[in-house]
């Protein structure tokens, strides 16, 4: 060592540092007035929260119910000015029943003239038919349809009368008048005969 160096301040490095006095023992559990200190306290604090929750949706249910929900436009596309065309014409053309044809009224033989006979055959006859008119003293032929055949009239004469035979179909009619008086007869289909025949009285009168 020399003598120039100046000697060493403080302990020898041999010598250890005395060691830190103990820690006082700490308590493992708080009081029953300490623990009611906190426990309040916390209690008021999740009650506070949760009203705080509370108040939040019920005021996001006013502020819903203050705000009204957003009004929503359409515009709708204006019309055209122009006119639809016009529809197309439908003419509906309805055929009318034709009127039901109505048979031709018999005709009643119009009066002779005095002091005539006047014969008469009408109708329709295919076939043919055989015509015989006259008096009983008299028997002539007839031909054609219509016909009609006018005599004079004998006041000695019995009867006047006509006949028609069909030649196998039709419908004819035939008539004779004397002096006012008429008979008429009918025959249709086959050979079937038309005939009418007047009868003079005693009297002069016919029937």
């Amino acid at each position: 060592m020399s003598h120039n160096q100046p000697p060493p301040v403080g302990p020898p490095s041999w010598i250890e540092a005395p060691p830190p006095p103990p820690m006082p023992p700490q308590p493992t559990s708080l009081p029953k007035w300490a623990r009611k200190r906190v426990l309040i306290p916390a209690a008021v604090l999740l009650l506070g929260i949760g009203a705080g929750i509370g108040g939040s949706g019920d005021d996001q249910k006013t502020a819903a119910a203050a705000n009204p929900a957003p009004r929503v436009t359409v515009t709708a596309t204006a019309a055209s000015k122009e006119k639809p065309a016009p529809a197309p014409t439908v003419t509906v053309t309805k055929t009318a029943p034709a009127a039901p044809v109505k048979a031709t009224p018999k005709k009643a033989a119009p009066a002779a003239p005095k002091d005539k006979v006047v014969f008469k055959v009408w109708g329709s006859a295919p076939a043919g038919v055989d015509i015989t008119y006259g008096s009983d003293s008299d028997n002539l032929q007839g031909r054609g349809l219509p016909m009609t055949k006018t005599l004079t009239l004998k006041n000695d004469a019995l009867y006047y009368d006509v006949t028609a035979q069909l030649q196998g179909g039709g419908d004819v009619h035939c008539s004779v008048t004397v002096d006012g008086k008429t008979k008429t007869g009918h025959a249709s289909g086959g050979y079937n005969i038309c005939s009418a025949q007047l009868n003079g009285g005693l009297f002069g009168d016919w029937s």
